[in-house]
């Protein structure tokens, strides 16, 4: 990408550079607002907005004044207390073996537990309930039909399916349906504490047990960040140790 020059303001020149930078700085979200051609013209506007305060501030001296020097002193120490605490994780490293230890220590942590797709009718009556069912089992209605016409839950407007979750998600007495039925069948009436559902299973995944090279930049990470933790909070203790704090 080019560096090309887009403005100028009072001789300082703002590039195509500069606007890119500022596009990152937003953040993801905020940045797709603004990832084209008319966002972009936008955020341009905005540097030199702020290039014009830049020149006003600079003719104007504001940089001697008393509420300039209490603020560069604010920032000082903000940037003096960041770097020592980027100087504090710089040296922590972590090494193949200790990634491996750290998996087999917490394995169960990154297995897939078991998941079920399933599309429910939810209504507060057992004779609805009752009477819906006998419908699906003469085959006079279709499910996604008798859920998009009785269902309260809003997952109706979508013939009633909830989409792929894992166990632990949902009620006990919706799992313990749920997770024993085959794929295609429809069960009984269930009575929960929101109600009363038939339950249609539409695909269903086993539980699947982790391997090492499938979750290891999960776990470097995780931990990394664990000692980077130890390492913040011990430096804290020999800090309050050398340092004295009063709590008012």
């Amino acid at each position: 990408m080019g560096n090309k020059v887009l403005a100028k303001v009072n001789g300082k020149e703002i590039t195509q550079f500069d606007v890119e930078q500022f596009l990152r700085s937003l953040g993801q979200e905020r940045a797709a607002q603004f990832n084209n051609e008319e966002g972009r013209k936008r955020l341009l506007d905005e540097l030199v907005n702020q290039n014009l305060f830049l020149a006003d501030a600079i003719d104007s001296k504001i940089e001697e004044t008393a509420e300039f020097q209490n603020e560069m002193a604010r920032m000082k120490e903000v940037i003096l207390t960041q770097v020592n605490v980027n100087s504090t994780m710089k040296g922590i490293g972590i090494v193949e073996t200790e990634i491996e230890e750290y998996f087999n220590a917490n394995k169960s942590k990154y297995d897939l537990p078991a998941s079920t797709n399933t599309s429910h009718i939810l209504v507060d009556s057992e004779e609805l309930i009752n009477k819906i069912h006998g419908k699906l089992i003469k085959n006079e209605i279709e499910f996604a039909d008798a859920a998009k016409e009785h269902s309260k839950c809003p997952s109706s407007q979508k013939g009633g399916e909830l989409g792929m979750y894992p166990r632990g998600q949902m009620v006990p007495e919706y799992e313990a349906v749920a997770f024993n039925m085959e794929i295609g069948e429809v069960s009984k009436p269930v009575k929960t504490q929101f109600g009363y559902h038939i339950i249609k299973l539409n695909d269903k995944e086993e539980a699947m047990e982790a391997k090492f090279e499938d979750v290891k930049t999960q776990v470097a990470n995780e931990l990394r960040s664990q000692k980077q933790n130890e390492a913040y909070f011990n430096k804290l203790q020999e800090l309050k140790a050398k340092y004295n704090v009063e709590m008012m």
